[in-house]
């Protein structure tokens, strides 16, 4: 490919690999910066091109790797915006995961509690005689238990809410 072609293709091609990376979720600072990129990435190794057809399809890859690298160094950890107004001091994920234990089995709730408070998997496997793969399963299986039981308790008043409309409706 000549010069004058690639710049005519991306001439013809920045704007949709703008458009293409903003459809893989990209900021529009980090598009237009990533998609510049990509083309003079592009230019540096246009000797790798092998068919000038797919030019814009060649330089829309370099520029998704691109912009995957980015996101792999961006920081995971962000901070939590600042609570304006006054912040409630109730734990109400505490009070959840009580509503919740009360629904399980004896024993899958003290499986759960057990691992709730930190207890590894390999010190309850210890505590009970078997293995980690064990209580690995036992605690899926208790979660899973556990997921069922709130759901067939909230379905039935979901139902009978619609019920009571439909009676309302019909009146």
């Amino acid at each position: 490919m000549t010069r004058d072609g690639y710049g005519q293709a991306y001439q013809r091609g920045f704007e949709l690999t703008v458009r293409f990376l903003l459809s893989r979720g990209a900021r529009c600072d980090n598009a237009s910066e990533v998609a510049q990129a990509a083309w003079v990435r592009g230019w540096e190794r246009l000797s790798q091109l092998r068919n000038e057809s797919v030019v814009i399809t060649w330089v829309n890859t370099i520029a998704l790797n691109l912009y995957r690298c980015l996101i792999r160094r961006e920081p995971l950890d962000q901070t939590l915006p600042k609570l304006r107004g006054k912040t409630v001091g109730i734990d109400l994920a505490a009070i959840d995961v009580a509503r919740v234990l009360t629904f399980c089995r004896p024993r899958d709730r003290i499986l759960l509690e057990q691992y709730l408070t930190g207890v590894t998997t390999a010190e309850i496997a210890q505590q009970q005689g078997v293995t980690k793969t064990a209580i690995r399963i036992r605690l899926l299986r208790a979660r899973r238990d556990a997921r069922s039981r709130v759901e067939r308790r909230t379905i039935p008043a979901r139902g009978s809410d619609a019920l009571d409309i439909a009676k309302c409706n019909a009146a």
